[in-house]
């Protein structure tokens, strides 16, 4: 005992010394120990993140790529039916030159004249009318697609888990989906009157100096028509052609009164849901961004109309605009074609421009 208490008394402070640094050391490795896991699991954990941002995003894709086919298989087929349908029905140049043929002969000058100046401005009417229609309809269904697509998958992609909860949001979503869509019909059934009116008043207004003498080529057609949705698009108040695809602000479904201490029923849900996408649609509508992409591609299908008159005509050469009205005839039941044989829609489908904008509204980025 006494001589442990001598040693302890001569080696205390390097006992003790040592004794800490063993200590500290095993505190230190500890640490380490613990450290390492923590980067360890937070690798893991980086990792399944990264492995699910790329399963997300992957979904997303083929998301975006089926709610796309799903507007040109089969939204859009359907509206534009309806679409040149109501067109043929609203402007009767048929009539006219049926008319103009069936008088020959018979009709007096100032009759004739007036008949082929009404057959002008019908004419051009329906041609313009016919390219701004398909071309904002098709527009205007991608928004609608793309916009409640966005809303389906991310609805999808929250807590729900039960089977009984996915089953509720299904039907409420097939509902929605069935109104929203079908509104797309809007434009043939209420907005063409007056699209038809404003539309004849800038035909009118741009045709007014031309003759049916007067020699027209590619360029001066194609001038003629951009001048026409020109002067079309300009006239009102900003954005008031949004008013010929869909009801106006004013009218639409509107939530039913929140403010009283009730409930809310899935029909005031519903009826919610359905109001928001209405709104988004119109906001994006509205937006400076759409009315770009919508001038790019009206210009686009104005030159390929040009090319195509050229390639059935020979109007590069040249042509009397009293000759040239027949031929435009002729085309404008390929402007509404079907989308798998429609060049215009092909062509606004595959415009950069275009496929930029929807990606990215899809996504929910700023366009």
């Amino acid at each position: 005992v006494g001589k442990c208490r001598s040693f302890w008394r001569k080696h205390r402070k390097k006992i003790l010394v040592t004794t800490t640094c063993l200590g500290s050391g095993y505190l230190l490795y500890k640490l380490y120990n613990a450290h390492t896991r923590s980067l360890a699991d937070l690798e893991r954990e980086l990792a399944d993140e990264r492995h699910n941002d790329e399963i997300i995003k992957t979904q997303m894709k083929a998301h975006f790529e089926n709610i796309q086919m799903i507007a040109d298989v089969t939204t859009l087929p359907h509206a534009l039916r309806r679409l040149s349908s109501r067109i043929a029905e609203e402007i009767h140049v048929s009539s006219v030159m049926e008319t103009l043929s069936k008088g020959k002969g018979t009709l007096v000058p100032s009759e004739k004249l007036h008949l082929w100046n009404e057959l002008k401005i019908l004419s051009f009417t329906r041609m313009v009318l016919s390219l701004w229609s398909v071309t904002m309809l098709s527009l205007y269904i991608r928004v609608q697609v793309n916009v409640l697509g966005r809303h389906l998958y991310i609805d999808t992609a929250r807590g729900l888990t039960t089977s009984h909860l996915l089953e509720e949001l299904d039907l409420i979503d097939r509902e929605e989906e069935k109104k929203f869509l079908t509104s797309a019909d809007y434009l043939a059934t209420n907005g063409m009157p007056s699209l038809i009116s404003d539309m004849k008043r800038a035909v009118k207004e741009v045709l007014k100096g031309k003759q049916l003498k007067d020699v027209l080529t590619t360029r001066s057609l194609e001038e003629t028509v951009i001048r026409i949705l020109d002067v079309f698009m300009s006239k009102g108040s900003p954005h008031h052609w949004v008013d010929y695809l869909m009801m106006a602000q004013d009218t639409t479904m509107s939530p039913r009164d929140t403010t009283t201490t009730s409930v809310p029923s899935s029909d005031d849900a519903t009826v919610s849901k359905l109001h928001q996408l209405i709104n988004e649609t119109r906001e994006v509508l509205t937006s400076t961004e759409f009315t770009n992409v919508a001038e790019i591609s009206l210009k686009s299908c104005t030159l390929a109309l040009g090319e195509e008159m050229e390639k059935q005509t020979g109007l590069a050469a040249g042509m009397q605009l009293a000759k040239l009205l027949p031929q435009i005839e002729k085309i404008v039941p390929e402007i509404s074609a079907v989308p798998d044989e429609n060049r215009f829609l092909q062509l606004i489908r595959d415009l950069p421009e275009v496929q930029l904008f929807f990606t990215l509204l899809y996504s929910n980025m700023p366009l």
